[in-house]
């Protein structure tokens, strides 16, 4: 669904006959607007309005109040102009009792004083939802309602519903699951003017359809979907604002609670994935069953009190994500306030985006793309980039990866710029004294593997990538940068010069504005390079795929080959040769940790044999460098990301022969 802020105009000459045009201004804020808040005391003193707390959670009973009671002007929100929003989100945490099966109750509306007339209200029955608004056009006006089937909201217990509107497009989730999406024939007015309105809470200003359950959060978020805000969590934890009154620990106990003593009220110990940590939290307790661990909330942030040590004790299947085709990368990421994602290249036309949704990756967003290799994720200030390496040209023979934008309205990626790429690999976003940069691995150029890669800049005033430096590769692979103390570095993956794959891979330095040629290394159809650190020690590994020469190709013609861990020795200046790893067309290395130990997972690929082989888990054992200690079976591997939620640590592996990627947990005691 689109976010866009709706504006409206006041035009001033037709308030006071004479006078100049008042500017464009938005009828409200782009802050949730507490309408609970709004219609009830700070202090909860109304009559008729009780607070109780049912599964230790504070709501409002408010079926014994005049409906009157509950209630305040529209003006009181509507401060600049009289229109409600035509994109919004409405966010209720409700728990409703239990009704007969035709029997509808308001969760709010809003009236027109004179005549009595719904502008729009929420209203909901055992198995559904009713959102109802005033249509008018030159026909005249009348109620239109749109109406969400199947809910299960009759449970007892909390629910949390986010209903998106924008236009004709009509979306209402639960407890951060899959939305129901509607696009209705009549279409939410862009000028529902407030002039005259009323808000009531739990009514339609009348007594019949009075709300009779506990509601704790009623929020209206003008000109985006709340969803992203929320998201993922669950039930009565889903806030976006709550009256004051609802912020405390105290209220009514249940029948079945044990009264606590004085020293115990304020106190709170809460289970389950990690709940925010504000004002309102603030000197509670937070226990992670999950890790073992106790924390207390302190300003803003979770502080450890006591932390069970984390040890790594197997591996299990989570997830089959099922992808549009073979996948040759992947790339994690999170972005602030939408959520974790993984965007995996696939190998024909179309690459997608999943969002991590009620703990599974869920399909979000598909991308045209041209065989796509990999993916990177970068942002320079707020703005949010995603870069795509094609290897292939379009169906017009032009060949061109792309750089996408993230839209906060739009919640979606869009197209920013094309860069022309030869036959690319990847990317490699990084900054070298605040400067912005992007390097593309350029793998071949027809039948030509010994090109040029390139690196651009940003440009802050044009607002685009622009060449800055040129290297020559050989069928470049794989870029990555790292810093070590003031320097910055930057290695190149090169796989093959046309003829062979024993090839050098070389490590760059900048200076002088430039990188400079620091170190090379003997490397064997290399793939990719992993830089890691454990306490002060420094690494680089290499992934070696594949030993061929033409002019030997069948003494040669090696897949089971070593790859490389090499450590910078820092007194002598360079990369020495660390540890030697028997890999199968190794494709990828990722680092990780558990606890405080230290793991190295490889992407086996390929055996001579068969794409069936087994990529292998390391763990980093000091003196003896790492060791095997975890074997996976995969189908052709082709890359390993590592990411961790809060409800535990994950692996995903991409298969460049099957249309399936894999989510690994990892179990820890």
């Amino acid at each position: 669904m689109s976010v866009l802020l709706t504006l409206c105009v006041v035009l001033w000459p037709l308030a006071t006959p004479g006078r100049g045009a008042r500017r464009w201004e938005p009828c409200t804020d782009l802050r949730p607007l507490d309408i609970l808040a709004e219609a009830v005391p700070p202090d909860g003193a109304a009559s008729g309005i009780s607070v109780t707390r049912v599964q230790g959670a504070l709501g409002l009973q408010l079926s014994a109040a005049a409906p009157h009671a509950v209630s305040f002007p529209a003006s009181r929100i509507f401060v600049r102009c009289d229109l409600f929003p035509e994109e919004f989100s409405i966010v209720v945490t409700l728990k409703p009792p239990s009704l007969p099966p035709k029997k509808n109750e308001y969760l709010f509306s809003v009236v027109a004083e004179a005549p009595d007339a719904l502008l729009l209200g929420l209203r909901y029955s055992p198995t559904r939802v009713h959102f109802v608004f005033l249509h008018e056009d030159a026909a005249g006006a009348w109620q239109t309602r749109v109406t969400f089937h199947s809910l299960a909201l009759m449970d007892s217990q909390w629910h949390t519903l986010v209903l998106a509107v924008s236009e004709d497009s009509f979306s209402l989730s639960m407890d951060c699951g899959v939305p129901v999406d509607i696009t209705a024939d009549v279409p939410f007015p862009a000028t529902l003017s407030m002039q005259g309105a009323r808000f009531f809470i739990g009514s339609r200003r009348r007594t019949k359809g009075l709300f009779t359950g506990l509601v704790r959060q009623l929020v209206l978020l003008p000109g985006s979907d709340a969803t992203a805000q929320l998201c993922p969590c669950r039930n009565a934890d889903i806030i976006l604002s709550i009256p004051p009154v609802l912020q405390g620990l105290t209220g009514r106990p249940e029948d079945n609670e044990v009264l606590k003593y004085p020293y115990e009220t304020n106190m709170k110990v809460t289970l389950g994935p990690r709940p925010p940590c504000s004002k309102v939290e603030d000197s509670q307790f937070w226990f992670d069953a999950s890790r073992k661990g106790l924390y207390l909330c302190v300003g803003s942030e979770w502080v450890s009190v006591l932390a069970a040590k984390e040890k790594l004790d197997y591996v299990e299947e989570y997830q089959s994500l099922h992808t549009n085709s073979e996948t040759l990368g992947l790339e994690v990421f999170v972005i602030p306030e939408a959520g974790l994602f993984v965007a995996t290249a696939n190998r024909k036309a179309t690459s997608a985006i999943y969002k991590w949704m009620d703990g599974r990756f869920a399909s979000y967003q598909n991308i045209p793309t041209q065989q796509a290799q990999s993916w990177r994720h970068f942002t320079i200030g707020r703005k949010v980039f995603l870069a795509v390496a094609n290897f292939d040209p379009n169906e017009k023979g032009q060949e061109f990866s792309v750089i996408y934008k993230w839209s906060p309205r739009k919640l979606r990626f869009t197209p920013y710029q094309r860069v022309p790429t030869h036959s690319a690999r990847d990317w490699e976003a990084f900054q070298v004294a605040g400067e912005h940069f992007l390097a593309v691995a350029n793998h071949r150029e027809g039948d030509n593997h010994n090109i040029n890669s390139v690196i651009y800049k940003w440009n802050p005033r044009t607002r685009l990538f622009e060449p800055n430096q040129t290297i020559a590769t050989c069928g470049a692979y794989d870029w990555e940068f790292f810093t070590v103390g003031p320097y910055s570095f930057l290695v190149v993956a090169n796989a093959f010069n046309g003829t062979s794959t024993k090839v050098q891979s070389h490590l760059y330095v900048w200076l002088l504005g430039s990188f400079q040629l620091f170190q090379s290394f003997l490397t064997f159809g290399a793939a990719d390079w992993e830089v890691f650190r454990i306490g002060d020690r420094i690494f680089l590994a290499v992934a070696n795929s594949h030993s061929y020469d033409a002019e030997m190709q069948v003494q040669n013609d090696s897949y089971v080959i070593n790859s490389v861990i090499y450590e910078l020795n820092v007194t002598a200046q360079t990369f020495v040769k660390f540890q030697e790893i028997t890999t199968c067309s190794a494709l990828d290395w990722e680092f990780f940790s558990v606890g405080e130990d230290y793991f190295l997972v490889v992407a086996n690929s390929f055996d001579g044999n068969t794409f069936l082989v087994n990529s292998i888990i390391y763990r980093w054992q000091g003196y003896e460098g790492f060791v095997a200690v975890h074997s996976l079976p995969t189908f052709g591997c082709r890359d390993w990301e590592a990411f961790r939620t809060t409800a535990g640590s994950y692996l995903v592996y991409s298969s460049a022969k099957e249309p399936l990627s894999r989510v690994l947990r990892l179990r820890t005691g």
